[in-house]
């Protein structure tokens, strides 16, 4: 077995990482370089932490499934328990195995088929809303979109009306991710930095918005038979008492924010990779006609949309929302043949793990057409992961999914989205991979 200072990768000065930005500005093409030049794994020291990049299927399913129970979540999602308390995404141990068990029920099959209706609905009336020839920041509509269905389908609430603010507080606290990764992060918070005080009064409007929806459920009192219901009324196993405010805004905050964000970031990108791709663009729209003749799509029709699917599916190969997964190792913790040392972060990439191109043919292309059965069944199974994996896989793939393909129906039935010429589209990889300038498109009607 090699020591863990043999393992390849380059030096990293604090004083230059600190001139130049993290990672020299560019998080992207600093991993994908790092695993393109060193292999499958590869090692630096990075802002007071020992990391490896994980780039081999085998060895990312023994990270997050087969031996899971030696590995908590890592720096970033420590730091995002600013934001998101100790929710799903943030929690460990018994606490999160308790709260993904409470919330299971509201994401079950039978239960996400009965939101397909209320997805397409908001779809519809969004379509309906656009002028044709318009020019419109995308990015902005499909976040407002998938706010309005989350907070409709989960809380039974109407916040359309308040999509700007939250848009505009969550894009505060995502322009402080990469600061707060710094070592001394805790130091800066207590200084009048402008970049942090905008996100901790973005957290406070953001609580505001948690914490009204949590009284205004308290104090009616009725089951609504939706995930924050479920929260109310769940029983404390140990003590027998109910969650807190505290533990219901946590987990209610972790699944507004992270159940819209993701899933508008994948739509951004959908459309502008079918902008790009107008024979694609024909055979969707051609699928859609055939199989929908006018009328809106329903769960029912899922089954008959393939391609739709599959252009999903490719899209979030390139740009997947969760576009880095890391893990803070509890013990020392041998990766091929190298050792983790205990508290090290391995991290894994889907967003560079998916443009392998020993996996992927032409790797950089967009192409529906490589999902193909045979393919699929081929491909191992973590070469390809925008949802990650193991005990802590994302509680909502399904509804994401169903949520997907019923939208990019809908909208594409009535609409065709084109790039405005010129228009910067740069990939900013934040807690997700969004669109650093937004993606500024004219909706033209069909």
């Amino acid at each position: 077995m090699l020591s863990v200072a043999t393992a390849p990768g380059p030096r990293i000065s604090l004083v230059r990482s600190l001139i130049a930005g993290p990672l020299g500005g560019n998080p992207l093409g600093f991993f994908t370089n790092l695993a393109r030049t060193y292999g499958d794994v590869s090692s630096c020291r990075l802002a007071g932490e020992r990391l490896f990049l994980v780039n081999d299927p085998r060895l990312i399913r023994d990270i997050l499934v087969t031996h899971n129970s030696n590995f908590t979540k890592s720096r970033g999602l420590e730091r995002s328990k600013r934001l998101l308390g100790q929710g799903l995404l943030t929690s460990e141990g018994a606490v999160h195995l308790r709260q993904r068990r409470l919330m299971q029920p509201a994401f079950h099959r039978d239960r996400i088929a009965g939101y397909g209706d209320l997805m397409v609905g908001y779809a519809d009336r969004m379509r309906n809303g656009w002028t044709d020839g318009a020019t419109l920041d995308i990015a902005r509509e499909m976040n407002r979109l998938t706010l309005s269905i989350v907070g409709k389908t989960l809380f039974d609430v109407d916040v359309e009306s308040q999509a700007a603010a939250v848009g505009e507080a969550l894009t505060a606290v995502m322009d402080s991710f990469w600061m707060m990764m710094l070592p001394f992060a805790d130091v800066l918070e207590r200084l009048p930095v402008p970049t942090l005080r905008r996100a901790r009064l973005a957290r406070g409007r953001l609580d505001a918005i948690i914490y009204r929806l949590i009284a205004d459920r308290r104090a009616s009192g009725r089951d609504h038979g939706d995930l924050l219901s479920m929260l109310l009324a769940a029983q404390d196993e140990d003590e027998g008492g109910g969650m807190t405010d505290q533990q219901v805004r946590d987990e209610a905050m972790t699944i507004f924010l992270a159940g819209h964000e993701t899933t508008a970031n994948a739509l951004t990108w959908t459309w502008y990779l079918l902008s790009g791709a107008p024979d694609i663009e024909s055979t969707l729209h051609a699928e859609v006609d055939r199989v929908l003749q006018g009328r809106l799509p329903t769960m029912r029709d899922l089954a008959s949309l393939p391609y739709v699917e599959r252009v999903v599916t490719e899209s979030m190969r390139l740009y997947p929302p969760a576009w880095m997964i890391g893990r803070r190792a509890i013990n020392d913790y041998t990766i091929g043949d190298y050792v983790a040392p205990a508290r090290s972060i391995l991290v894994m990439s889907p967003y560079i793990m998916q443009r392998d191109p020993r996996f992927y043919a032409d790797p950089e292309r967009f192409d529906p057409d490589r999902w193909t059965p045979p393919f699929r069944a081929a491909l191992p199974k973590f070469a390809y992961f925008p949802f990650g994996g193991g005990p802590r896989q994302c509680i909502g793939e399904s509804f994401a999914m169903m949520e997907l393909t019923l939208l990019v129906a809908s909208i594409s039935q009535q609409w065709r989205l084109r790039l405005v010429p010129g228009h910067p589209v740069v990939p900013q990889p934040l807690i997700t991979l969004r669109a650093k300038h937004g993606m500024r498109m004219t909706v033209e009607k069909r």
